[in-house]
Order: structure tokens, then C-alpha cells, then sequence
């Protein structure tokens, strides 16, 4: 019994200390512009400002962060729907920009909805959960074993009357208040240090008196904390094809779908490849893509890691038979020299048939229909190429490539959803 009043003591202790260290609330929102937040990939029309709130237009499905990472902290806002069954989120621990194959980041999310589910497996009322890589132990077992929180009390306002959140967050401890009760939580999340999201997901939603109250870090380690801002900006907005070459016979073709930009492969441009407006030089070209169709078996030339063509002793092309659903690529520059969508074609899909047969060393390739990444640097005449993480191609001298042009995405005569596109300049 001493023990325990002594370790109790201790525990009050270090909460009375971080207490006295810990800065006062500050505004996250000042009520006038956006200053401080960060459009990840939506359309400027997506986050605006009015009578004082953050105000969400739902379209597209996509998120806004903060400028800055946060750690352990006492957040507060509001919140409203303005129609029944409405959605969008709170991301707490974000990751900078949105992960593979996906309109959101990694991060813990705090559910802004409203409505319930009637087999009672979600609730608009406070669920905690993590979201694409993110990890937590919910407060208590989900009924399905998810890694998801539910409320353990239904307090929130329906449409069209305002909530008020308070997440408090301390060494990997996770919170939530919802109208002044706490209802919900989780521990060992991971990340336990990023950035702060608001989520757009279809429906209009409104945001205000945000502010928060930093508390004093427990030095997370690298592996707990969400990568940095690199400075990568989205070229594509969800809406529409600002910012892209926008020929008469593309219409109805290149399409933006919420956050997929959608090909069917039946352009009727004269140039039916999609370019940006914006040329570039040095840069970073993160994109997302996958094939839609059905595959069909074909033989197709296999690519070594070079990017060369493998050969046969006769000099004949190395062929091998994949599941095939088309072919695309992205244009750096130029459309010319460098054949650049060969460089891009989905070298995971090359597998070779019989172990002997030359490839690149890893086919890191998610199966069709999947989502993949593209990572692609260009400095001057040199390229690499990451997909799903792992380099598959490195060209040191890319003869012929121009110093400055476009960025394009390839038309071949085949559907491709691309998304996630983020661009970086180096120069």
C-alpha cells in the first residue's frame, strides 16, 4: 500500500512538473487566412476561410496539415457537419504527404462523422485508429479485433449543431474528449511525432478555435517520428487539370476522378500524352500509378537493371510471359532522347520465366491492379528510379536528355490511374 501512494506521488509528480513546463495554449488557426497550414493535395478551393472557420469543401478527398511537427500536446477545436452522415477527420502524427495509393497520410486518425454504423463497428461519436502504416493499442478490443478505439460513450451533437474535441497527446498516448468527457484512446502509437491534418472526405465540414498547448518532448527516436517536409508540392488538385496541357481531344479522356486521374487510353489529341504546363530541370517526381484492365498473358522483352534491353547469344531480345494489362510511363523533359517511358515501364512485371534468364535484381512491383510508387530523381543527365522503395534503376549518363522541359505522362492504348503526383525542384 506505501508503494503504491509513493508511485502514485511520483506520477503526480512528473505530470505537476510537465505541467509547470509546458507553454501556454496558442492559435492554430488565426480566423483569417490559412497561414501555418500546408494544402497537401487538394484543389485551392478545397480549404477556405469564412466567418471565422476553416471551411471544408469535402472535394477532393484529400487532407491539409500544419506547417510544423508536434509531439506531445493538448489540442483543441470544433467541429460541425452541415448534413447528416457527413465525413472528414483529424489526423494526429502525420506523415507529410499521402502514402502509396492513398487520397490520406499515415497518422492516428480521430473520426469527425456523423452517423453510427448499425452493426456498431464504427460511430461518429470519437473513434481513434490508425490509418496506413500508423500503429496504437486501442483503450479497448475492437469488436473485430481492428486496431481501432470505439467511444465508450455516444456524446456527440448531430449535423448542423458544432462538437468540441480535446486530444491530449503524451509519450505515444493518445486521448480524446468529445463535449468535455473523455471517450476514447490509445497507447504505443506509432508515429508518435508529426504533423496535424484535417481531412477532406466528400462532405462540407467546418472547423474553428483551434489552438494547442505544446508539452515538454520525451526525445522520440527516428523510427517514431514522421519524415520531415522535403519541400514536394502536388501537381495534380483533384478537381480538374490546372497546371496541364489541356488539348481539345483529351476531353472526356484524362479525367480527374476525386483524387485519381483517370485514363482510358483513347485520347483523340493530336499529341495524346499529358504534359504539365510548367517545365523543369533538376527534380523529384513522386507518383503513384496502377493498371486497371484484366491482364492477358503476353511475351514482353525483359529490362536488366540498367535499363538496357537483356539479350540473347544471338543478339535477339530475352523475352518472358506476364500477366500484361498495358504499358505506360512518365516523360522527364523531354519525349525524345532517353526513350524515357522504357525507363518506366513496370519492370516488376518482367519476372523472368526460368532462373537463368537476366532481370533486374528486385521486382518490388505490386500485383496489377495495385497500387505502385514511383520515386525518380533527375539531375542533369542522371536518373534514378525507385518503385515501392526499393531502387530498381540508376543511368549515370543519359545522353541526348534536355536540360530543361515538361513533365508527361504516357499514352499508350490502355486504361491507367495515376495519383499522388508531387514534384520537387533541385534547381
Amino acid at each position: 500500500m506505501k508503494r503504491t501512494i509513493v508511485l502514485l506521488l511520483a506520477f503526480m509528480a512528473v505530470d505537476f512538473c510537465r505541467a509547470m513546463f509546458a507553454a501556454d495554449f496558442v492559435t492554430l488557426f488565426n480566423g483569417r487566412d490559412l497561414n501555418g497550414w500546408v494544402n497537401v493535395q487538394c484543389a485551392p478551393s478545397t480549404w477556405t476561410v469564412r466567418d471565422g472557420m476553416i471551411v471544408c469543401s469535402g472535394i477532393p478527398t484529400g487532407v491539409m496539415r500544419t506547417e510544423k511537427q508536434y509531439e506531445n500536446f493538448i489540442l483543441e477545436l470544433e467541429w460541425k457537419h452541415l448534413r447528416k452522415g457527413g465525413n472528414a477527420g483529424l489526423f494526429i502524427w502525420s506523415d507529410p504527404i499521402t502514402a502509396r495509393g492513398q487520397p490520406f497520410t499515415r497518422a492516428i486518425e480521430v473520426q469527425v462523422l456523423d452517423g453510427n454504423d448499425p452493426a456498431g463497428l464504427w460511430t461518429g461519436h470519437g473513434d481513434v485508429f490508425s490509418i496506413h502504416g500508423a500503429t496504437m493499442v486501442p483503450d479497448r478490443p475492437h469488436p473485430k479485433g481492428w486496431t481501432r478505439c470505439l467511444p465508450s460513450e455516444l456524446r456527440a451533437n448531430p449535423a448542423g449543431e458544432w462538437n468540441h474535441y480535446r486530444v491530449e497527446c503524451r509519450d505515444g498516448r493518445l486521448t480524446l474528449a468529445v463535449n468535455g468527457k473523455v471517450v476514447s484512446g490509445a497507447s504505443q502509437c506509432n508515429p508518435r511525432k508529426g504533423y496535424i491534418c484535417l481531412e477532406s472526405e466528400g462532405s462540407e465540414a467546418h472547423f474553428k478555435n483551434i489552438r494547442i498547448q505544446e508539452l515538454p518532448s520525451s526525445s522520440p527516436t527516428v523510427s517514431e517520428t514522421a519524415p520531415l517536409d522535403a519541400g514536394f508540392k502536388s501537381i495534380y488538385n483533384g478537381v480538374d487539370l490546372s497546371g496541364w496541357r489541356q488539348e481539345a481531344g483529351h476531353k472526356g479522356h484524362w479525367v480527374a476522378r476525386d483524387w485519381i486521374l483517370d485514363y482510358d487510353g483513347k485520347s483523340e489529341a493530336t499529341d495524346k500524352n499529358l504534359w504539365t504546363e510548367k517545365e523543369y530541370g533538376d527534380f523529384e517526381l513522386i507518383v503513384d500509378w496502377r493498371f486497371t484492365t484484366r491482364p492477358k498473358t503476353k511475351k514482353i522483352p525483359m529490362i536488366l537493371s540498367n535499363g538496357d534491353y537483356a539479350k540473347n547469344e544471338n543478339g535477339s531480345p530475352k523475352m518472358a510471359d506476364v500477366p500484361e494489362a498495358g504499358y505506360s510511363g512518365f516523360y522527364l523533359r523531354d519525349v525524345h532522347n532517353g526513350v524515357v517511358n522504357r525507363w518506366l515501364w513496370p519492370m516488376g512485371y518482367v519476372k523472368p520465366a526460368q532462373p537463368d534468364l537476366e532481370s533486374p535484381t528486385v521486382f518490388p512491383a505490386q500485383p496489377l491492379g495495385e497500387w505502385n510508387r514511383f520515386h525518380v530523381t533527375i539531375r542533369g543527365n542522371q536518373v534514378t528510379i525507385v518503385l515501392n522503395g526499393q531502387t530498381v534503376s540508376e543511368k549515370e549518363n543519359w545522353s541526348g536528355i534536355l536540360a530543361r522541359g515538361p513533365i508527361g505522362i504516357q499514352h499508350n492504348s490502355n486504361p491507367i490511374q495515376i495519383a499522388n503526383i508531387y514534384v520537387r525542384e533541385l534547381n
